[in-house]
């Protein structure tokens, strides 16, 4: 019990937590895990709802409680040491879980189960947990014969190790590659902010001068900012072509394990009887056909692209009138467009950046979802944490009572991955003795603060900000008590987003800046003139961003529904296909967006981007209803805390849908906010 991944209660104890610890308790749990199986499917008593799901479930509970902790580290305090560990102990998770879904005595019992008598006065959320769990054994493959069920065996667990690889790739491309500036004069044009943010960076590895990186926020003050286009070109080729070929002699190359990625998920999509692996994603998703998604798709492409020509004809025009670019490239794009904007509405980000120093907009994203949830946060500091920048909160109910918990870690910094993601510390669990809280792990990578000034986020940020929390408010105000159905659990990959994408329409409210915006050195809230300046640029460019975003989810779909063994993935030709019909500003032939396109071949999106517009629908449908009856009316807040976040995934996200707005979603309103023509 010295191994601190082994204890079953509490936090976990981050900084007692050594890589040499991971598979000992991973082998231990496991075996555990084994053992109650095999009790439970030689018990010869009734097969109820308890003696069997219960049982699962409290088993599963203990493996995730010891590897959450792991996983996180994984992501956030990467080490070799780590890896090792943590990709010997992810290939036995990986090949017990596979074996444990082709169980066909535990998948017996649980039939039995639902052929039961007592089955149809379970609880909602119980009868839905065991119908998932039944699906999930046909995914499985538990109806498969040898040697097809040794190859599902055999692909998973291949499948599992290349994700880990791409996206370890993805973070030693990004953190191998830099460019050290001495002389001011190159970094012309990039505001205070972003040369702070460029200092530290230097400092961190002992240099003077400025350091450009492939983080994050340095990517993003050189492409919106730096006057000096062969250091953004510099920039937007590095980063453009991380983990591909085109980089670092191919040392992190990912052409590779994109092109087994998509043939073994093919080959494992056949084993089961689908014709692809699109087909099968679907299986857990609100959309019911490939035909649909690529419709849905079409669709919104109509509607855009002639936005986006619009767009980008402005921005050309303004590009070689304005500032001398004859031939707009993609690295000109976030520049020339940050110069439009601010000739256009007199409006820059770097004017928006002092009012939104993280300290106040946390404190105002806290005002926000006590208002609309009635849930109140509160820093707790006596926890455990990776890092100095990492902080605890306990969510209170309005009696003053904890129910939840989130871990929040803001900053970029060298060894943890890009990006911003949610993901499960611990699920609500209710047994006969206790009941164990959800808690969330929230990660972003902000500018950190710098000795002269807070951290001071764009716009964007803070949208990514409450993004996050968004998806975390659904994990943690859940109120089944069943795991596998509670907070995110369960929910249909294609309406996930819907909590995330809602919480970011706040940011954009008067009534949620007026908590959110306070200005870093004096005080003051978002002026109104400013407000509306926000306002009017809402849509600047809306075109342009709707056909990126359809870029990136009909290339996935397309990647996975087409994909012939004999042709192989043709990423890079299917792309350009793609681009043909959907882009406006195409992106370079060198250019390998793909190979770091972490969310479809390492973070569970695979077949499945399509779902942030398919949610966003359903976001704005939604928080229409705030808007017409009071953003901050609290019946309106608690019928969404009551009809989305509490049920989790215990019924099906339509029902949810329709039973807070009252009907089924309408694409109108998403239509309306980017300002396009329904």
């Amino acid at each position: 019990m010295t191994n601190p991944l082994l204890a079953t209660t509490g936090l976990p104890r981050f900084s007692a937590i050594l890589p040499e610890h991971v598979e000992p308790a991973i082998d231990a749990i496991l075996a555990d895990y084994q053992a109650g199986i095999d009790v439970l499917v030689a018990s010869t008593g009734p097969r109820t709802f308890d003696a069997v799901i219960g049982v699962g479930e409290l088993l599963d509970d203990r493996l995730s409680r010891a590897w959450a902790p792991v996983s996180h580290l994984h992501g956030v305090k990467d080490s070799e040491a780590l890896r090792e560990a943590y990709s010997a102990a992810q290939e036995k998770i990986v090949e017990f879980t596979t074996a444990l879904g082709q169980n066909r005595d535990l998948y017996a019992a649980v039939k039995a189960v639902r052929e039961s008598a007592e089955f149809d006065a379970l609880p909602r959320a119980a009868r839905t947990l065991v119908e998932h769990e039944l699906r999930d054994f046909v995914l499985a493959g538990v109806a498969l014969e040898e040697p097809a069920r040794s190859r599902y065996r055999e692909i998973s667990s291949e499948l599992a190790k290349l994700s880990t690889e791409f996206e370890e790739a993805v973070l030693d491309a990004t953190d191998a590659w830099s460019e050290h500036i001495l002389d001011e004069d190159g970094l012309a044009g990039i505001p205070d902010s972003g040369r702070a943010v460029l200092r530290a960076y230097a400092e961190e590895k002992g240099l003077d001068g400025w350091l450009v990186t492939l983080k994050q926020p340095s990517v993003q003050a050189v492409l919106t900012y730096a006057d000096d286009r062969a250091l953004r070109a510099r920039v937007y080729r590095a980063y453009g072509t991380r983990a591909s070929e085109n980089a670092d002699d191919g040392k992190f190359d990912n052409t590779a394990r994109i092109e087994k990625i998509m043939a073994l998920r093919h080959e494992s999509a056949q084993l089961l009887g689908f014709a692809n692996t699109a087909e099968e994603s679907l299986a857990t998703k609100m959309a019911t056909s490939a035909d649909q998604v690529i419709a849905f798709l079409r669709d919104f492409i109509a509607k855009a692209r002639p936005m986006a020509e619009r767009d980008l004809a402005e921005l050309r025009t303004f590009a070689e009138s304005q500032l001398q670019i004859r031939d707009l490239q993609p690295w000109d794009a976030g520049y020339a467009s940050e110069k439009l904007r601010e000739r256009k509405y007199a409006l820059s980000e770097e004017e928006l950046k002092p009012y939104f120093p993280l300290p106040a907009v946390m404190d105002g994203l806290f005002a926000v979802i006590e208002r609309v949830l009635g849930v109140h946060v509160r820093l707790r500091e006596d926890v455990d944490v990776w890092h100095a920048d990492a902080r605890y909160y306990d969510l209170l109910d309005a009696n003053g009572k904890v129910f939840a918990g989130a871990y929040v870690d803001l900053y970029a910094r060298t060894g943890k991955r890009g990006g911003a993601w949610m993901d499960v510390c611990t699920s609500r669990l209710r047994t006969k003795a206790s009941l164990q809280l959800p808690i969330a792990f929230l990660t972003c990578n902000f500018a950190p603060p710098t000795a002269s000034m807070p951290s001071l986020l764009t716009h964007d940020d803070v949208i990514t900000l409450f993004h996050e929390f968004g998806h975390g408010l659904h994990h943690m105000l859940t109120e089944v008590d069943y795991a596998g159905v509670s907070g995110i659990s369960g929910v249909e990959w294609d309406a996930v987003e819907l909590p995330s994408q809602f919480m970011e329409n706040f940011a954009w409210k008067r009534e949620g800046l007026d908590l959110i915006a306070r200005h870093w050195q004096t005080g003051e809230r978002l002026p109104d003139e400013l407000f509306e300046r926000m306002q009017a640029a809402r849509n600047f460019q809306s075109g342009m961003f709707l056909v990126r975003q359809l870029e990136f989810g009909l290339f996935d779909f397309r990647l996975h529904h087409e994909f012939d063994p004999l042709r192989g993935a043709r990423t890079m030709e299917l792309l350009d296909e793609v681009r043909d019909e959907v882009a406006v500003l195409v992106p370079p032939h060198w250019h390998r967006f793909p190979h770091a396109f972490t969310h479809i071949f390492a973070g569970g999106y695979g077949a499945g981007y399509y779902s942030y517009l398919w949610a966003e629908v359903l976001s704005a449908d939604a928080f229409e209803r705030f808007e017409q009856e009071g953003v901050f009316k609290p019946e309106v807040g608690k019928a969404w805390r009551y009809a989305i976040l509490a049920v989790g995934g215990s019924r099906p996200a339509l029902e949810s849908f329709i039973e807070f707005r009252g009907r089924e979603p309408s694409p109108d309103a998403l239509l309306r906010s980017y300002g396009v023509a329904a």
